[in-house]
């Protein structure tokens, strides 16, 4: 554990790691700062898998281009830095189609990616156990399919000559899709044959009240983990720390229940990471209560609550009953108003104390702001967990109440 724990903080020095140059189409109704927000992201992502962004291109349009995503003349300044600049990579916002990614790369003088390949290469770095890696396999496999023509200049040769199955002249992309589409179908076997010995598994807890965390992806759900459970799971000020749910026994005060730590969400989380991890996030849509983990401090955090319930309801796990615990206030920051400043107020002049007062005020459920680096109001947070279980529980056995 520990020599795999040192593995994952392994850091790559600036000089090791690939330039590369960040690409967003803004469309008309998105404001200026959100996209510079969702810009920082993309970065965020390209530094977890190694990659240092030395520029960003923005182009609004009404929606990107079809072709080659943004206008010819940005893809012609785009290309002529990358030369000019011996760029290694250009990482697009959003998902490319296969005929936009052959397009632009027709276009530019190095690699291309965009963010659902940028995320399951994360994914597939940062896999662990057997169960991750055949589910990241799985979603790299659907997500290459229909791009192959793409992928290597070699698929477009002739397979000719007896023997050949298919006939003489049967290309070999026809049969790089034939074995990808075998080892999906192998892939998806593999994941039922997991997924019936993990149900055994999840039976075999009894009935234990079973609370899960959940959230953004770097909103600190492993480190609360940690605090509560006692227990070691790896945390890293990185995206995607986690791919693996953790299940730990936990006792309040002699009441036992099961916390779960799940893999973090993320906006624009490619349709294949769902489909393929939906069975990890079985512990999710079983769970007796949700714990939603929000970085107070991250400038967009109500846009991650709103992704993060979007995603809860994809799954199917959208009607559960959910404890909003507000993270990080030691990093909260705000920037208070002139007195003569007649601006509307926004939620960036708002106190943390404002801040609190508003949410509790609106919040439709229970809701806590503590910080689990410096454990400021966890025991609050424990006493209050302890009595949602308790609930829970005394609803499920309800002549077992005396114990507690």
């Amino acid at each position: 554990m520990e020599e795999q724990k040192k593995q994952n903080v392994t850091q790559t020095t600036p000089d090791e790691m690939l330039r590369a140059v960040l690409v967003a189409v803004i469309r008309d109704d998105q404001p200026p700062r959100q996209t510079e927000e969702f810009l920082y992201e993309l970065e965020f992502l390209a530094e977890t898998a190694d990659i240092r962004a030395v520029r960003r291109f923005t182009q609004r349009l009404p929606q990107p281009s079809s072709r080659i995503y943004v206008g010819p003349g940005k893809l012609d300044e785009i290309a002529a830095y990358c030369r000019d600049n011996e760029i290694d990579v250009a990482i697009f916002d959003d998902e490319l189609s296969p005929s936009q990614t052959r397009n632009i790369e027709k276009a530019m003088p190095c690699r291309i990616l965009d963010r659902t390949r940028l995320i399951l290469d994360i994914f597939m770095s940062r896999a662990q156990t057997a169960y991750a890696k055949t589910q990241v396999q799985l979603a790299n496999y659907e997500y290459m399919l229909p791009r192959l023509s793409g992928l290597w200049t070699h698929l477009e040769r002739q397979r000719g000559g007896t023997g050949t199955r298919g006939g003489a002249g049967e290309r070999e992309i026809e049969t790089d899709r034939r074995i990808i589409r075998g080892r999906i179908a192998k892939l998806k076997e593999d994941l039922k044959k997991i997924d019936r010995q993990m149900a055994v598994q999840r039976s075999n807890r009894g009935q234990l009240v079973r609370v899960a965390l959940v959230g953004y992806t770097n909103v600190g759900k492993s480190t609360l983990m940690n605090l509560i459970s006692k227990s070691e799971v790896f945390a890293e000020n990185k995206l995607f720390a986690t791919l693996d749910t953790t299940v730990r026994k936990v006792v309040f005060d002699n009441l036992p229940f099961l916390l779960s730590d799940t893999v973090g969400f993320i906006r624009k989380l490619p349709t294949e990471l769902i489909e393929s991890f939906k069975s990890t996030l079985d512990e999710v849509r079983e769970a007796d209560l949700l714990v939603h983990v929000v970085d107070v401090s991250h400038p967009q955090f109500e846009e991650q609550i709103d992704v993060v319930k979007q995603t809860l309801s994809e799954i199917g796990a959208g009607d559960k009953p959910v404890y909003l615990v507000f993270n990080k206030i030691d990093a909260y920051t705000y920037v208070r108003k002139e007195e003569d400043d007649l601006t509307p107020t926004t939620r960036e002049n708002l106190s943390l104390d404002e801040l609190k007062q508003t949410w509790i005020a609106r919040a439709n459920t229970p809701c806590i702001f503590l910080s689990a680096r410096t454990r400021a109001n966890i025991e609050k947070f424990r006493t209050d967990l302890y009595g949602m279980v308790r609930e829970i529980h005394a609803g499920r056995y309800p002549f077992n109440n005396f114990l507690y």
